[in-house]
């Protein structure tokens, strides 16, 4: 499950935490919570433990102890409608499909939070959707993956303080060269 397409938001989230030297990991909200600094601000990264489609349950339950607003609210998610290694970032929007965005949208009732979109490719056929995103990464995919989630972890305080422009730039700067 670890290796999963579906989870490169995890992977995200464990390299910026080992990166920027976060708290170890921890059961709280219906997840595993970590916490530390980056660019100046307090961070708390969360990684539901519920189902992909209950995702929102975790979300919404850290959201609201420690008041977070939604805007102020990072989602790291895979997505299938970018080539691989290719991220971007937007604020709100729909869920296209992703029930962890679905659920996220219902718990904090708004769509208004950040998105990194992290690319994994589309296998070229809607049937084959399932089997892809919840299958493991090939050998093959490290070629992008790994400098692409570095890269990630390496720019994270653009992210922190608010600089998504910057942070896309930086990242297709990074990984250029890798694809």
């Amino acid at each position: 499950m670890a290796r999963h397409r579906h989870n490169i938001g995890f992977l995200a989230l464990d390299v910026i935490a080992r990166r920027h030297g976060f708290s170890p990991w921890r059961q709280r909200f219906k997840g595993h919570v970590a916490e530390g600094m980056i660019g100046g601000e307090k961070i708390l990264a969360l990684k539901p433990m519920t189902y992909m489609n209950a995702s929102g349950e975790s979300v919404q339950a850290a959201a609201a102890f420690f008041k977070i607003p939604p805007s102020d609210i990072l989602v790291f998610h895979d997505e299938l409608d970018l080539a691989p290694g290719k991220v971007r970032v937007k604020r709100g929007g729909g869920a296209a499909g992703h029930n962890g965005l679905r659920s996220m949208d219902q718990m904090l009732g708004t769509p208004d939070y950040w998105r990194v979109r992290l690319g994994i490719g589309h296998p070229g056929h809607k049937a084959r959707v399932l089997g892809y995103v919840l299958g493991d990464f090939a050998k093959s995919d490290m070629d992008w993956l790994l400098p692409c989630l570095d890269a990630v972890a390496d720019e994270a305080a653009l992210l922190a303080t608010g600089k998504t422009e910057d942070f896309m730039t930086r990242i297709a700067l990074i990984t250029k060269d890798q694809k």
